[in-house]
């Protein structure tokens, strides 16, 4: 029979815990994961975050960007008598010499009548079959200069006088007496070159352009039209100090004008104007692009290097271990590369250990290739004892080099012995190294970089450094925040 006197069994921990606050063990391992989870977003949203990069192949992106007064050589030329005026020669387009440009009469032109001969019109006809014949959709733009390529020629057929003037319809011709460009506008640049240039020819501010086309009369004597007659011309940019340093040894440059994104070289020089550098950009070609255009903004495509590209954030230095190529070793075991290192055992033996080591860079010694020449130099026989040729092949010195490796597991004063002739190096020579972290295995790992060129956020590093990186290798971008083999992801 049960024990009546017995006590129940007093209620364990958990459930006087359960009673007071009411919870089972199921709440109270959800409320210790929402304070870890709480915990844990509050860590990563104050903690610096790693950003992340992937190498790419390229030049420097931005080049220095100016804008550049252009001179070429042109004139205004005026009309010559009073009336209604009618223009044939496109704006912009280049026109020969007999060229018809416009037209003046005491009328507007749509007044004016004249007829052909047979043989004038059968010349037109023929021109135009030739042209239809040869159309091409893709360059439409050659239909309008057949079109005013047409113009002109019916106002040839219409006759000349022995002063050289085309009348038609009471309308007198005027025609150039040069090939050139024509322009319907004037700025005042027309009689200027770049040895009469002033410093406030510069000023955007202050240029102004005039329109010289008119739909009524014009009077004798009124500008009409200028003429560029010259394919070479030049544009001028204003240098800074840093600029003219940049650019004093180059004599021809590399020019991208940012209005329709085209290139092409011109050659180059420095002058001064009223105590301020400019540059001075020659070209021979080209100038009908750009002959509407007194300035232009362009770029000077200098940053022509080209390898790996990456941010200047990224880059850290690192001191590394420098030792000569033949206290390197491979351990027969483990196919590592190491060092032999001297010590003693517990009797005072001297020992010697392998210890791996992790190379950073690769350079060759020239002191050591130095020397060894030097030593060569010095057992050369006399002369008339060998042949040129053999003196010549011993005087060859193989390249040596040197190795930079990670200080970690080693300590300055530590003995290297080499393994071919035993001789013994202290360890103590400290090279700087520029680099990267890399995290192409999840924890940043040290490569080494060699700078061929910068501007203020990146740089180009060379595609062939020993130990270095790759094209697509992922590199931490904001290096201050990691530390060397820090655990990333």
């Amino acid at each position: 029979m049960p024990d009546k006197n017995r006590s129940p069994k007093s209620p364990g921990l958990l459930s006087r815990i359960k009673n007071i606050f009411g919870l089972n063990i199921g709440t109270m391992l959800f409320g210790v994961l929402l304070l870890y989870m709480i915990f844990s977003a509050i860590l990563y949203l104050t903690s610096d975050k790693v950003e992340s990069y992937q190498v790419i192949s390229g030049p420097l992106s931005r080049n220095e960007t100016y804008t550049g007064l252009a001179i070429r050589e042109e004139s205004v030329y005026k009309a010559d008598s009073d009336g209604y005026i009618t223009y044939y020669a496109k704006d912009g387009n280049k026109i020969n010499a007999n060229g018809v440009v416009y037209g003046i009469g005491g009328s507007k032109a749509s007044d004016n009548k004249t007829e052909l001969t047979p043989e004038e019109m059968a010349d037109i006809r023929n021109d135009m079959m030739s042209f239809s014949r040869s159309f091409n959709s893709s360059k439409f733009n050659n239909t309008y200069s057949f079109k005013y390529n047409l113009e002109g020629n019916i106002l040839q057929y219409a006759g000349s006088s022995e002063s050289g003037v085309t009348t038609l319809g009471g309308q007198k011709i005027t025609k150039t007496d040069r090939d050139g460009i024509v322009l319907y506008s004037m700025d005042g640049y027309e009689d200027k070159s770049a040895s009469t240039l002033t410093a406030a020819d510069f000023d955007q501010n202050a240029y102004h352009e005039t329109d010289l086309k008119s739909d009524g009369t014009i009077q004798s004597g009124d500008p009409v039209y200028t003429l560029i007659t010259d394919e070479r011309w030049s544009l001028l940019i204003p240098l800074s100090s840093k600029q003219e340093a940049k650019l004093e040894d180059r004599t021809a440059v590399r020019v991208k004008f940012l209005k329709d994104d085209m290139t092409q070289s011109g050659d180059f020089s420095i002058m001064e104007i009223d105590g301020q550098k400019y540059g001075k950009i020659d070209f021979n070609k080209g100038l009908i692009r750009y002959a509407s255009d007194r300035f232009l903004e362009i770029e000077l495509v200098t940053n022509t290097v080209t390898g790996l590209k990456i941010p200047l954030s990224a880059i850290v230095t690192k001191e590394a271990y420098k030792i000569p190529e033949k206290y390197l070793t491979t351990d027969p075991k483990t196919q590592k590369t190491g060092l032999m290192i001297e010590g003693s055992d517990k009797n005072g033996n001297t020992t010697s250990s392998f210890v791996p080591v992790d190379i950073y860079a690769k350079a060759e010694d020239e002191e050591a290739m130095k020397a060894a020449q030097k030593r060569a130099e010095e057992k050369k026989p006399a002369e008339g004892t060998e042949s040129d040729a053999e003196s010549a092949e011993a005087a060859v010195i193989p390249t040596q080099y040197l190795y930079f490796i990670d200080k970690k597991g080693f300590h300055e004063g530590d003995v290297a012995v080499c393994p071919d002739d035993q001789s013994r190096l202290t360890i103590k020579d400290i090279g700087v190294l520029e680099g990267v972290y890399c995290t192409n295995q999840g924890y940043a790992v040290f490569r080494h970089i060699e700078l061929l060129d910068q501007n203020e956020e990146y740089a180009i590093v060379s595609k062939n450094t020993v130990y270095g990186l790759s094209r697509y290798d992922h590199i931490v971008r904001n290096a201050d925040k990691v530390s060397e083999q820090e655990i990333l992801y």
